[in-house]
Formats: structure tokens, sequence, C-alpha cells
């Protein structure tokens, strides 16, 4: 899932901090040409990892003081 580690390894390095929206849906399929259900599936799985939280209509932040884990 090359979605989910870009992503992973992004939040790492600090390119988006805690309260940093991510990119949407449409922006990961557009970015890494995938389909929609490829990046729907790593956002979720960092939302599972507590990494991010997603709200509707506003799209998904990165939690303050997590650290990702791969």
């Amino acid at each position: 899932m090359r979605v989910l580690e870009a992503l992973t390894a992004e939040i790492k390095a600090g390119t988006y901090g805690p309260g940093d929206r991510i990119p949407s849906e449409a922006e990961l399929c557009a970015r890494f040409k995938v389909a929609r259900e490829t990046a729907r599936r790593a956002v979720r799985v960092l939302r599972e990892r507590g990494v991010v939280e997603t709200e509707w209509g506003k799209g998904s932040r990165v939690v303050g003081g997590t650290s990702p884990t791969e």
C-alpha cells in the first residue's frame, strides 16, 4: 500500500503535523494514480491506528501527539 506508506512517512517527517489536513481521497487518487477505494483504505488504516481523525464533509486531520507505526 504505497499510499499508506507515503502518508505515514510524510506524517513522521512533519510534512503534516497535528491538526493539519491530509490530502483528500480525490487528491490521493490523482497523486498516486490509484482507485478511490485504495485511497479510502489508506485513510481508514491511519484512522484505525489513531493517527488521523475524519470529520464528514471536512476531511481528515492528523491527531496531535501521535507517532504513526508501519
